[in-house]
């Protein structure tokens, strides 16, 4: 019988990891964490869980699974933020690398009602009310801000005061707090358009259809860093306390051993090591008001 245990040898060997890692935004390296885990047990086991598949952790996430959050569109690699904390947990629920399974969810249907065919999603996905009527979330493992991503040159990067702001016209992909904050904070007097994926958001600003798109800060560093030339981060918005939780089919037990291991992450440091690790490049954006 499998055994899932707390993180406390787990900081030093992750610590490790951290500073073997390249520090270039786009050149993160990883792999799935392996090795023993020692320290006292969380009180789950692999008789208590309530699993997909008896015997693996089935994971899902959307395709393509964009950088920072994975590298190379491999969630399984253990590269990138939210694939090394997937892993994290899942080593203390006990489970070894190959007991872990990744399978594609589409974002706009995670957080659908219905079954899941998956133990839990990460992908970004922030806790809202709206979408905790139709599914479970964890407590949250990473505390996000949405930002603002322009063409250098364009107006927007000069002049942003929060009436400034309200000129311009913005995009994001359909379902996401990004379109929501637009929405509710920035008030823009034109009507923002939305798309279906953020793929699609990115490619209408190239074409300049639009004069910023908004994604989580992480991601919109790397889509200036590494994917849209000419491109720059105008500014993250304030805190308005969002956070990402994992997903889970609404009622489904398992999260409350989850939260156990999710909080032994932020205890030990281990959270904060990954934040470190992966995101620490892509948070240094300057502040600017709705």
């Amino acid at each position: 019988m499998r055994r899932a245990f707390v993180a406390m040898g787990l900081a030093v060997a992750v610590a490790a990891m951290a500073g073997c890692a390249s520090n270039s935004p786009t050149g993160q390296t990883g792999a799935p964490p392996s090795g023993a885990v020692s320290g006292s047990p969380v009180a789950c086991s692999n008789n208590t869980l309530h699993l997909y598949q008896p015997g693996t952790l089935t994971v899902a996430t959307d395709s393509p699974a964009f950088e920072p959050w994975f590298l190379d569109n491999q969630p399984a690699n253990g590269g990138g933020f939210e694939s090394a904390v997937a892993y994290d947990i899942a080593r203390l629920l006990g489970f070894t690398v190959d007991e872990v399974k990744w399978v594609v969810e589409p974002f706009n249907s995670s957080y659908a009602p219905g079954p899941k065919k998956f133990d839990f999603d990460i992908n970004e996905i922030s806790v809202t009310p709206q979408r905790e009527q139709a599914v479970t979330f964890s407590d949250g493992y990473y505390d996000v801000t949405q930002a603002l991503v322009a063409l250098k040159g364009s107006p927007i990067t000069t002049a942003n005061t929060p009436s400034d702001l309200a000129k311009y016209k913005y995009g994001a992909q359909v379902g996401t707090t990004s379109l929501a904050y637009i929405q509710q904070n920035v008030m823009p007097t034109q009507q923002p358009a939305v798309f279906d994926t953020t793929n699609d958001a990115k490619s209408a600003l190239q074409a300049h259809r639009i004069d910023a798109l908004v994604a989580d800060l992480p991601t919109a560093s790397y889509i200036a860093a590494a994917q849209i030339p000419g491109s720059v981060v105008v500014g993250q918005f304030p805190s308005s306390a969002e956070h990402f939780g994992l997903l889970f089919q609404k009622g489904n037990p398992l999260v409350a051993c989850v939260n156990q291991v999710i909080a032994e992450l932020k205890m030990d440091g281990i959270l904060q090591i990954r934040v470190d690790q992966y995101l620490a490049d892509y948070e240094k954006v300057p502040t600017i008001q709705p």
